[in-house]
């Protein structure tokens, strides 16, 4: 289970009783990490990541169980297994959810809007609630439970099993490591490096780090780097522990896809980049000098 989803999990037990559920295949030892009431689908028929099984898993536990909310952590998988509940229990989905709270009894999600300028309201009327919260908006907790499995029916309908995965590759050198949603160290890099091949700088200083490589919507469109390492308002939102701007000037568009990180620590030659006015640290300098030395700095401490 992703840390976006633990994250969800632990907001909703935090307001009330609420059980976690796995699908896929051999995932017992990973229910059982979860801790607390966990609802296990186990079946070879859910080891690809496809939407329509897990949504027939779902839908089928909501209606047995009488469950009036189902939240789920932002993921390309994720958006479709909740759009195909949506459809399938005629429910009221709220998306992009920040935070989760109880008034007056009722259920509140909060989400950004306006380019993540002010924070508004959001509630259901459907007596099905969907909401899918943005990548690392919660932070994860263990459960103060044991275990407590409980199988959950796999019955799945004939037209969910005509889509099959056939092939499964790495889209990109950031595959190598944890994937930017999951890094707690993201070193990202901008229009600033100057080119492509600098990216090597990049990457070397974030396997020292252990960390994952990220790109702006700039250096992607460039084809500089994957589309699967954007972040910014058209590529992923990201809330590691420690964020490394490297050449990136700072555009609101990347700011909102990744102001949620504990510390922001910026490097570039240009004292009046705008990412200056919310990076934690400033490093005013060449990039090409300063990455290197870094790099060497990390390795060293950490041998």
């Amino acid at each position: 289970m992703t840390r976006g989803a633990l994250g969800v999990l632990a907001k909703a037990r935090s307001l009330g009783e609420a059980h976690g559920v796995v699908c896929g295949a051999r995932v017992r030892g990973v229910a059982e990490a979860v801790g607390g009431v966990v609802w296990v689908a186990d079946d070879e028929r859910l080891a690809a990541p496809l939407w329509q099984p897990r949504v027939d898993v779902l839908a089928r536990l909501v209606r047995e169980e009488g469950y009036d909310t189902v939240l789920l952590a932002q993921s390309v998988l994720a958006n479709d297994v909740a759009a195909g509940l949506a459809a399938r229990l005629d429910a009221g989905l709220n998306w992009d959810l920040v935070d989760l709270a109880v008034r007056d009894g009722a259920l509140v999600g909060t989400k950004p809007a306006l380019a993540d300028a002010v924070l508004v309201e959001a509630g259901w009327t459907s007596p099905v609630r969907l909401g899918l919260f943005r990548a690392g908006s919660l932070d994860a907790a263990p459960a103060a439970e044991p275990p407590e499995l409980r199988a959950a029916a796999v019955e799945l309908e004939e037209r969910s099993l005509l889509a099959e995965l056939v092939e499964a590759a790495a889209a990109g050198p950031e595959e190598a490591g944890p994937s930017i949603e999951e890094a707690e160290v993201i070193v990202a890099g901008g229009r600033g490096l100057g080119a492509p091949e600098r990216f090597a700088l990049l990457e070397e200083l974030a396997e020292a780090l252990g960390g994952a490589v990220a790109a702006t919507r700039a250096v992607v469109d460039a084809g500089w780097y994957p589309y699967q390492a954007q972040v910014g308002q058209t590529g992923k939102t990201v809330a590691p522990k420690l964020y490394l701007a490297v050449g990136i000037s700072g555009a609101i568009q990347h700011k909102v896809g990744m102001q949620g990180s504990g510390t922001i620590v910026a490097i570039n030659k240009d004292p009046h980049a705008p990412i200056f006015e919310y990076a934690d640290l400033g490093v005013v300098g060449d990039l090409h000098e300063i990455v290197p030395r870094l790099t060497e700095l990390v390795r060293a401490r950490r041998s």
